[in-house]
C-alpha cells in the first residue's frame, strides 16, 4: 500500500470519530494534549502519528487501537477508500483547474454518502453514454481550453522565440522544407517516407515517431500542408522539451492526461507557427472592414497559409476571442460515411457559452438544416468537387440566439469514403454586427434549426429524417399527468 493512502485513511477515520463525538479540533487537542496543528495535518493525510500518539488517541477517544490503524473503512467511508485505491484522483488533472487533491478529499470526507451517490451517478451516466477514458480526458481538456478562451500567451511567445532562433520568417508562408531542415540538422531526425506506406493496415496513420532512433516515418502521399503540420508538432515536442508524448498522428490511444495535454500544446504550437497571430489579425481586420461580404477574400486568406481548412478554423478560435473580443463562438467538426444516414459530431469546442449542438450519444439524428451538414451533402453530390463551402444564419428553435456559421467540407484525409466539415459559429450579438462591417442579414441564408430531429418541433420540415419522438413522449406524459390530476381532484 502506498504511504500516502495509509495516511489518508487514518486521517479520514480520525476525523469521522472526532465529528461523531461532536469534538472540535481544539477540543481534541485539549483532550489528548496533542497540538491542534498536528492533529489537523493528521486528518488531512499529511502526517501519520507514531505509535505512542496513536495509543493516546485510542485511549482518549475510547476506540480500539486496532480499529484506528486498520485500513478497513466503515460503510460511510468505504466509497472514499475505493476512490483513493482506484487512483482516479491521480488521473483527473485537478491542478489545471486550481484544485488541490487534499481539498477534494476534505469535501468527500465531509459528506461521504452524498458525494459517493453523486460520483456513482456520474459513473453510471458515463457508462450509459459509452464515455471512454479517452473521452473523459478530452472533455477535461476542452474545459481547460474554454476556461482560457482557448488562447495561451506562453505558447504564442514560444513560437516567436523559436522563429527568431531559427530565422523563420513569420510574415511569409512556411513550407515543410523549412521545418524539415531544423528537425534534421538541429534535432538529429531521420525522415523515412517509404516504410509506413508498406503497411496496408496503417493507412489511416500519417506518421509514426520512433524515439530510440529519432526516426519519423511519414506516409508517402500526405499533402504539403499535412507534412508541414506534422513537422511543426515534432518541433514543438523538441523545442518545448516535452517527453510524455504521443508517437502517432492521428493518435491511437492516450495513456495519461499529460499526453492529451501535451498533444494539444504541440498542436497549438504548430497552428501558431503556420498561421502567425500578427499576420492573421491584420488580414482579418481588413476582411471585417469590407462593406460587403466577399467569400473569395476569406478563401484568399486561408490559401495564404500552408494549412488545411481545419487548422485555419481552429486557429480562428484562438484569435477571435483574444484580438476581436468575439468570445461567444463554437467550433464543430462533423464526419459522414458516404451512403450512411449517420452524421457524427467528432470534435467540438465552445467558448464562454455552451451553445448547441453538442455531441449526443443517444443515436438521435442531427438537424439536417445545419450548414455543417449541408456542405457535406454538397460535396458528396458533386464528385468532382474537392471542397464545399457555406455560410448561414442559424436561428435556433425556441431560442432568441442566432449564429453566423461558416462551414467548409472536404474528404477526410485519414479515412477512405469519409467526408467531414469544419465549422465556426459566432453569436449574432450587437458587438459582432459592429465588428463585421459587411454584415447584412438579407445577404445570408437564414434558417430555423433544431438540435436533433427527435427533439425538434419545427413543422413541415422537408429535411426531417426522424419523428420528434422525445417531444411526442413528453406530450403524452403531460396528458397522462393532467388526467391523473383531474381524477385526484374529482375524489377530493
Amino acid at each position: 500500500m502506498e504511504e500516502e493512502y495509509i495516511r489518508l485513511v487514518f486521517g479520514l477515520k480520525l476525523k469521522q470519530i472526532r465529528t461523531d463525538k461532536n469534538l472540535s479540533l481544539f477540543g481534541l487537542a485539549k483532550l489528548t494534549g496533542l497540538s491542534k496543528s498536528y492533529l489537523n495535518e493528521i486528518e488531512k493525510g499529511k502526517k501519520y502519528p507514531k505509535t505512542d500518539k496513536i495509543v493516546i488517541l485510542s485511549e482518549k477517544l475510547e476506540v480500539p487501537y486496532d480499529h484506528l490503524v486498520s485500513l478497513k473503512l466503515d460503510k460511510n467511508l468505504a466509497p472514499i477508500g475505493e476512490i483513493l485505491q482506484s487512483k482516479i484522483l491521480k488521473e483527473i488533472p485537478l491542478d489545471l483547474f486550481g484544485i488541490q487533491e487534499n481539498n477534494l478529499i476534505d469535501i468527500i470526507a465531509n459528506a461521504p454518502a452524498k458525494v459517493n451517490a453523486f460520483i456513482s451517478t456520474i459513473i453510471k451516466i458515463a457508462q450509459n453514454y459509452n464515455l471512454t477514458r479517452e473521452s473523459f480526458f478530452l472533455a477535461a481538456l476542452r474545459s481547460y481550453q474554454e476556461a482560457h478562451n482557448n488562447y495561451f500567451e506562453d505558447i504564442e511567445n514560444k513560437v516567436i522565440d523559436f522563429a527568431k532562433a531559427y530565422h523563420i520568417k513569420l510574415d511569409e508562408p512556411i513550407n515543410s522544407k523549412d521545418l524539415e531542415d531544423v528537425l534534421v540538422e538541429e534535432y538529429g531526425y531521420t525522415i523515412d517516407t517509404e516504410e509506413l506506406s508498406q503497411h496496408q493496415k496503417l493507412s489511416e496513420l500519417r506518421n509514426i515517431f520512433i524515439p530510440k532512433t529519432k526516426t519519423l516515418l511519414l506516409y508517402n502521399d500526405i499533402s504539403e500542408a499535412q507534412k508541414t503540420f506534422i513537422y511543426a508538432k515534432e518541433l514543438a515536442y523538441n523545442y518545448l522539451d516535452v517527453e510524455n508524448r504521443l508517437y502517432t498522428f492521428p493518435w491511437i490511444k492516450f495513456e495519461s492526461f499529460d499526453q492529451v495535454l501535451n498533444n494539444f500544446i504541440a498542436s497549438y504550437f504548430a497552428g501558431a507557427l503556420i498561421i502567425p497571430k500578427d499576420d492573421l489579425t491584420k488580414k482579418l481586420t481588413h476582411l471585417f472592414s469590407l462593406q460587403t461580404w466577399q467569400p473569395l477574400q476569406l478563401h484568399k486568406i486561408i490559401r495564404s497559409y500552408n494549412c488545411s481548412d481545419e487548422t485555419f478554423y481552429q486557429r480562428l478560435t484562438n484569435i477571435l476571442p483574444k484580438y476581436f473580443s468575439i468570445k461567444n463562438l463554437f467550433f464543430l467538426r462533423f464526419t459522414h460515411k458516404e451512403d450512411s444516414p449517420i452524421y457524427r459530431l467528432s470534435k467540438e469546442l465552445h467558448i464562454t457559452q455552451q451553445q448547441s449542438p453538442h455531441a449526443n450519444r443517444n443515436n438521435e439524428h442531427y438537424c439536417r438544416r445545419w450548414v455543417a451538414i449541408k456542405t457535406i451533402q454538397d460535396l458528396e453530390a458533386s464528385k468532382e468537387k474537392k471542397s464545399a463551402y457555406g455560410i448561414q444564419i442559424s436561428s435556433y428553435e425556441n431560442s432568441d440566439n442566432e449564429y453566423l456559421v461558416l462551414s467548409a467540407a472536404t474528404a477526410d484525409p485519414f479515412k477512405e469514403n469519409i467526408n467531414r466539415s469544419v465549422n465556426i459559429g459566432m453569436l449574432l450579438s450587437p458587438h459582432l454586427k459592429r465588428k463585421l462591417q459587411f454584415f447584412n442579414e438579407d445577404m445570408f441564408i437564414k434558417r430555423t434549426v433544431g438540435v436533433t430531429c427527435e427533439t425538434c418541433a419545427v413543422q413541415n420540415c422537408k429535411e426531417r429524417v426522424a419523428e420528434p419522438s422525445v417531444l411526442i413522449k413528453q406530450s403524452r406524459n403531460k396528458e397522462i399527468e393532467k388526467i391523473v390530476e383531474n381524477i385526484i381532484q374529482s375524489h377530493t
